[in-house]
């Protein structure tokens, strides 16, 4: 069975399409600038160089048409025939209270999708728009909705609502909802394997850490605590994102700096965190090399944000009742040594401990717990195309 995983954004499109038996890519890619002078498609076949295709794209629609084309192109495609994709999956940011799992695309569903733009308006229209490309070029082709959210929903009532008066979440349905659940409940599942502990009997803390980041608090395989709330603006300190803080800030700097909603929106969003601290990039590595070099204000945006994950690992434990593994994962939690260090140090008493060798590893699955240790510590690479499209080949073939 092959599965077409589809990631829409404003002005891009992540797109792999994978074989189901062997649960590898046969080709991945992305769209850039859609709508935007200088489009264009990388595409690449696995085991193979890439192709990079330029020219006018002007909407989802026609960034589709050129994935689809460039899957069955002789010369770089991968299959022979479009009808060989038995079902696609999208990544949905927001499904609101409605969806605590994956669904087939129906009318219903599109209509549910939709209510929830409010709740994501920079992530729920490209992903809408995504899936009607597909199913206007791929029609009879199931279509599955895959939801950032829904591995949240069962967070129990007193973690996610907020201390306001309980009409705002009843007429709004201002609550906490989480993101990046499609990465915690993979890596999750994957510790249970590494483990060889039944899922259902684990304590996790699940540390997603990269340019977005956040931390949820895992027992039997469902969520109960997560560090993103209402929005992704929400938690840790992030590449650009200022994470917690007092909300009395908001209308302070508002009033200080003459600001207006969409000001202070992108002021928290876009110039904040690591980047607004440091002053030298929203990347961690920029920020690492900086500090190397005896870049002060980039040492204090990385104690910053080591501070808040330690934070988040000691609440989440209490949260727990204790804990059985700490799970990193994500483009900074797979790949830095050093964070994943500075992180673990003096958490001791949680049982937690690494290895400096078996730490020296960089995208790969491992245990990097010293032994002995009652808390074991564990990267594990984020693979979030293949949870969707696990989902999808659950619902296509339902």
């Amino acid at each position: 069975m092959y599965i077409l995983v589809i990631n829409s954004g404003s002005s891009s499109l992540k797109y792999q399409l994978l074989d189901m038996e062997t649960r590898n890519p046969l080709a991945k890619g992305l769209v850039e600038r859609i709508g935007m002078p200088g489009s264009v498609l990388t595409h690449l076949p696995v085991g193979r160089d890439k192709e990079i295709l330029a020219g006018e794209i002007p909407d989802h629609t026609v960034a589709i048409q050129l994935v689809l084309a460039s899957l069955v192109q002789p010369k770089y495609g991968v299959i022979k025939d479009l009808k060989q994709i038995e079902a696609v999956g999208h990544r949905v940011v927001h499904g609101g209270e409605k969806f605590a799992q994956s669904a087939l695309v129906t009318g219903e569903v599109m209509k549910a999708i939709e209510e929830c733009i409010e709740l994501a308006p920079l992530h729920n229209p490209p992903n809408i728009a995504g899936i009607k490309a597909c199913q206007k070029l791929m029609p009879g082709i199931p279509q599955v909705a895959v939801f950032d959210t829904a591995f949240h929903q069962t967070m129990p009532q007193y973690a996610y609502v907020y201390g306001l008066p309980y009409e705002m979440y009843e007429k709004y349905k201002i609550r906490k909802y989480g993101f990046h659940g499609t990465s915690h409940k993979y890596v999750s599942q994957r510790a249970s394997v590494l483990l060889q502990k039944p899922l259902e009997e684990l304590k996790l803390i699940s540390c997603h850490l990269g340019n977005g980041s956040s931390i949820t608090a895992i027992r039997g395989g469902k969520s109960l605590e997560t560090s993103m709330g209402f929005t992704p603006l929400a938690g840790l300190i992030m590449g650009t994102r200022s994470g917690d803080l007092d909300p009395a800030i908001v209308s302070y700097v508002m009033r200080k700096e003459n600001m207006n909603f969409d000001q202070i929106n992108d002021f928290l969003n876009k110039r904040s965190g690591v980047r607004g601290i440091s002053g030298v990039s929203s990347d961690f590595r920029d920020i690492e090399r900086a500090a190397e070099q005896g870049n002060s204000r980039a040492q204090l945006a990385l104690d910053i944000f080591t501070h808040d994950v330690k934070k988040y690992i000691g609440a989440y434990a209490a949260v727990l009742d204790g804990v059985d593994a700490v799970i990193f994962t994500a483009g900074l939690g797979e790949n830095s040594a050093e964070m994943r260090e500075t992180i673990c140090e003096r958490l001791d008493y949680l049982g937690i401990r690494i290895d400096p060798a078996k730490n020296k590893v960089r995208g790969e699955e491992v245990d990097i717990s010293a032994g002995g240790t009652r808390c074991q510590v564990l990267v594990i690479p984020t693979n979030e195309e293949l949870m969707i499209a696990l989902d999808t080949q659950e619902l296509a073939r339902g």
